[in-house]
């Protein structure tokens, strides 16, 4: 290591190191790093730009690299997949930022002030949405549940294959496909070109006594909602195994929960409540099930509970079976459990309870509506087919541009030229839907917008702008 005191790198003064040293018994710095292989190992000096040693040059470069981005809030998004622009309340953001939330990194109850109780609370709310009995604390992201909820899907039936459905976002597939070997097996489950929609018969060729769990989303990743998810449940639970759905609970109001058509967990993001962004964060993973100890005994995750106190009439809040966890295991846990993203669960809890059923209602509601106009008024461009899959959808949606023989590149050029993020482009991980572009409708996009939508793509298609 060099001498080199560096401004944001404590401890690198020498007599400090050489102090350090001497305290753990080393020689050298060299001597930490003496179980590295040499081939692995670099001997000469990296090529990095020279250090910008003061502050204020460091904010005003860095601010320079920022300027860069073009953001949601002078363009018009419509970009989805798993992360999308949601209205936040101004209270979601006032609620997470206070002190007892917000540097309440692990927090047991010694140094508790009300965080237990807030993940209570949010818990029941999730749980009622989804109407099932338990609801862990959030984890990463969707990713994280999916994947968790099949391996807890394996541990119960004591099977090694997971049958997934290929309408997966590819990079929630890719996390679940490394998170789940050499545990579980993962093999794919043909869908419709049609319509999106899981094909049953590929279904029930695949269904083994193998077979751990069935999964699919609903709605999917390209938008579709399946109607056969009773039948799906059935043919699962005759072969053993266990139904997992991944869910949008920003659907949920006006969509049946996936609990109503026999889902054994459900499992997925809640982006949509209450959280903005943030360059593809703020995302917390849940997982929902039935109130069944063969189910709450395989969650790796911290649940909260209530119970009284040794005060008559008074009520605390703390870990459900604790033991269960990879805190109280370690090594010998079911999953390794460390940092999870708790903050986000309280900020869900905060915007369900500003929204009740009936706001939750609302929202799905509009979010149809509106997501039913774009596709509608895209349909109208000669040589646009939007939906282009023949099923129901909800928030997002798939567009194909090949009858106007226009590739979604070229397409989303001139669309950004114009201050819009058009539809993520499909060609590449579904290439069996052509020039096709995957479209997200929110709440908060408004009526002058997707017609400006409209007039963008039909100017580019007219104009031969879009041609490639």
């Amino acid at each position: 290591m060099s001498d080199t005191v560096h401004p944001y790198i404590p401890n690198s003064v020498p007599e400090v190191k050489q102090e350090m040293l001497r305290a753990i018994g080393a020689s050298s710095t060299e001597e930490l790093y003496s179980d590295i292989p040499e081939q692995l190992r670099l001997r000469r000096q990296m090529n990095l730009p020279q250090p910008i040693a003061a502050e204020c040059d460091l904010v005003r470069h860095v601010m320079s690299i920022l300027a860069k981005n073009r953001t949601c809030d002078e363009n018009i998004s419509f970009l989805g997949g798993g992360c999308a622009r949601h209205y936040v309340p101004a209270i979601c953001d006032e609620v997470n930022g206070r002190s007892e939330f917000l540097t309440a990194y692990a927090g047991e109850p010694y140094e508790d002030h009300g965080r237990f109780q807030a993940l209570f609370e949010y818990q029941s709310l999730m749980a009622e949405l989804l109407e099932v009995d338990v609801v862990n604390v959030p984890t990463y992201d969707w990713g994280q549940a999916a994947s968790t909820s099949l391996r807890m899907a394996a541990r119960i039936t004591r099977r090694s294959v997971a049958l997934v459905s290929d309408t997966v976002s590819p990079e929630r597939l890719g996390v679940m496909m490394n998170y789940c070997t050499p545990a579980l097996r993962i093999i794919p489950l043909a869908h419709s070109r049609a319509t999106g929609m899981m094909d049953l018969a590929d279904l029930k060729r695949k269904l083994s006594a193998e077979t751990a769990a069935v999964y699919f989303e609903n709605p999917s990743y390209l938008g579709s909602i399946e109607t056969e998810g009773d039948t799906i449940a059935e043919l699962a639970h005759q072969c053993g195994a266990l139904l997992v759905v991944g869910a949008d609970p920003s659907s949920c109001g006006v969509m049946a929960p996936p609990s109503r058509y026999g889902c054994d967990l459900v499992c997925g993001d809640i982006q949509a409540l209450g959280m903005h962004m943030h360059y593809g964060g703020g995302l917390g993973g849940f997982i929902g099930c039935r109130d069944e100890e063969r189910f709450v005994m395989e969650y790796p995750f911290r649940l909260f509970g209530i119970a009284e106190t040794s005060v008559p009439g008074e009520w605390g809040f703390g870990d459900v079976a604790y033991s269960r966890t990879s805190f109280a295991q370690r090594e010998q846990g079911k999953e390794f459990v460390g940092t999870a993203a708790a903050l986000w669960g309280i900020t869900a809890g905060v915007y369900l309870s500003l929204m009740g059923p009936k706001g939750m209602r609302e929202l799905g509601a509009t979010i149809m509506q509106k997501s039913q106009y774009a596709a509608a008024r895209l349909s109208e461009i000669p040589g646009v087919r939007a939906p282009a899959l023949d099923a129901p959808h909800f928030k997002e949606f798939v567009v194909n541009f090949d009858g106007a023989r226009c590739t979604v590149r070229k397409i989303n050029d001139h669309l950004l030229a114009q201050g819009i993020f058009g539809g993520h482009d499909l060609s590449g991980d579904f290439p069996e839907l052509g020039q096709s572009a995957l479209y997200c409708v929110t709440e908060l996009h408004t009526q002058e917008q997707l017609d400006r939508l409209v007039d963008a793509v039909s100017c580019a298609i007219e104009g031969g702008e879009c041609r490639g």
